[in-house]
């Protein structure tokens, strides 16, 4: 095997498990490492998605926690590489059949980072899948921004998804090959999992799905509490509100006082796994949220989406039936207000993306 794919969190795992799929359907083998910088729902996640378990954990059993607050990352990366200094020899020889290996990457997390590194430890090439992303400020969001630049430094194959992205990493002067896949990856996983996904029980005829969990968020007490307290005050009978949040999430409200906010019409619900968590986006009459992925599958949805962020490095449906708030309650209020207007055609069938970062994969094994 001379592919391997190094992954953390489940959003990564969802949007690399079709180009996964894509190389086992050609019985291209390869192998999958992860930093278990999320653990809990990653093994659900894999199992729903029909893919082994990881191959090679990069932390012991021993030292394998869900990373939630931003003062576990240091010695979590810390822990990573020193582990991958020591078990290099182990790592090359994963990938040792002949040819030159490829790790490969996805987005903007701190795995991502870690992964290219590894990468170029263990002498492989590093592809990177969605690749070229940028807002154009490097505060916004952090450090996902920082992240993403500095992979561009690492990686000799990027996986843009559009033609834009294409545009920033020439600007850039990326090296090695720019590769336009047309989507995000996201698309193909979103379509096969939808095309499967039953409809939930119980849920309300109408309604706004709520996605809060960036660290970028989480962290500023202020930016949080405004924005619930915006989405607690639009909440109504008719228009009920559901929002999804994980441990992080519920630590900070929690902390800020802010459970009160919650009730009949704003209602909090567990983080659940993706095969789970897509029926809500099924059935959702809009969405709210931070999310740059969910963004995306709005996008490709038609969905109306609100995206509570100062910048996105996401242009996919701006401008159509994805709002940019700039961090802005009013617009958060305004859009749930006339959430329709933003209705727009599906174009999930169009683009199959994965096809192409496997055909390229293909091609870098023979070459």
């Amino acid at each position: 095997m001379s592919i391997a794919f190094v992954a953390g969190t489940t959003a990564e795992i969802i949007k690399l498990a079709p180009v996964m799929q894509e190389l086992r359907d050609r019985g291209i083998s390869y192998h999958l490492w992860s930093t278990d910088q999320h653990v809990s729902g990653m093994r659900e996640t894999l199992d729903n998605l029909g893919l082994p378990q990881p191959d090679r954990h990069l932390l012991p059993e021993g030292r394998r926690s869900h990373i939630a607050k931003s003062r576990q990352v240091p010695g979590w990366v810390a822990s990573i590489l020193l582990g991958a200094l020591r078990d290099r020899r182990a790592l090359k020889a994963d990938l040792r059949d002949g040819t030159k290996p490829i790790v490969v990457v996805h987005g903007d997390t701190f795995t991502t980072v870690l992964g290219a590194l590894i990468g170029k430890l263990v002498r492989a090439r590093v592809g990177h899948v969605e690749a070229g992303m940028r807002s154009g400020d490097i505060r916004h969001p952090f450090p996902e921004e920082l992240n993403r630049r500095i992979v561009a430094q690492l990686a000799t194959l990027h996986y843009a998804p559009t033609a834009r992205e294409v545009a920033n990493l020439r600007r850039e002067r990326a090296r090695g090959e720019i590769l336009d896949t047309g989507a995000n990856t996201a698309v193909d996983a979103l379509r096969t999992m939808l095309e499967a996904a039953p409809d939930e029980q119980g849920l309300p005829e109408r309604f706004g799905l709520v996605t809060l969990h960036r660290f970028e968020l989480v962290t500023d007490s202020k930016a949080f509490r405004e924005i619930l307290q915006a989405l607690s005050a639009s909440a109504t009978a008719e228009q009920p509100l559901l929002m999804v949040a994980g441990q992080a999430e519920r630590a900070k409200i929690d902390e800020l006082g802010l459970g009160g906010l919650f009730g009949e019409h704003f209602r909090l619900m567990p983080k659940r796994p993706y095969a789970q968590f897509l029926p809500l986006v099924k059935a959702a009459s809009f969405v709210v949220t931070d999310s740059g992925g969910l963004q995306q599958e709005c996008a490709v949805l038609g969905k109306p989406c609100a995206v509570h962020r100062e910048r996105t490095e996401s242009h996919q449906g701006l401008g159509e039936n994805v709002l940019l708030t700039k961090l802005d309650t009013g617009a958060v209020k305004r859009f749930i207000a006339d959430w329709e207007s933003y209705r727009h055609p599906s174009t999930l069938h169009v683009h199959h993306p994965s096809q192409r970062v496997a055909d390229s994969l293909a091609s870098a094994l023979k070459g």
